[in-house]
């Protein structure tokens, strides 16, 4: 008769499966993606006058500074105001759901603030454009 030899091997190795720990940081890291609200920034400080009927707009995505020397700013770019509509246009066509929001210093003139609106609204944005102020 012959004897068949069972080749018995013992592992001391144990084997540490990662896959799940990966599937699970690749899905925390989606959801922070999609839930994640990015805040704009004109990329100058702006001293916004103050009113009392001031309200929170939602779903901003074009935000706009004068600064009290008459400086636009759009993006963290300062633009000249030649270039304001063609500038609104180009983010107008990222986000066409969202608003457009005017800061603009207390100490700048209203003919900036006026031809500047009137650049955004012939970009496009008629429905909503709002001027920033502080709350009373």
């Amino acid at each position: 008769m012959l004897r068949r030899s069972k080749r018995v091997t013992e592992s001391n190795e144990e084997d540490v499966n990662v896959t799940p720990l990966l599937d699970i940081v690749f899905i925390m890291l989606i959801f922070f993606i999609v839930t994640a609200t990015f805040i704009k920034e004109p990329g100058v400080k702006v001293e916004r006058p103050n009113a009392v009927s001031a309200q929170d707009q939602k779903l901003v995505s074009i935000l706009v500074a004068i600064t009290n020397n008459n400086e636009i700013w759009i993006n963290r770019e300062q633009v000249p105001l030649e270039s304001v509509r063609v500038t609104v246009e180009r983010l107008r066509r990222e986000n066409p759901r969202g608003s457009a929001v005017l800061q603009t210093d207390g100490a700048a003139h209203t003919r900036f603030m006026i031809e500047v609106l009137q650049a955004i609204r012939a970009a496009g944005v008629t429905e909503t454009v709002a001027v920033s102020t502080k709350k009373n």
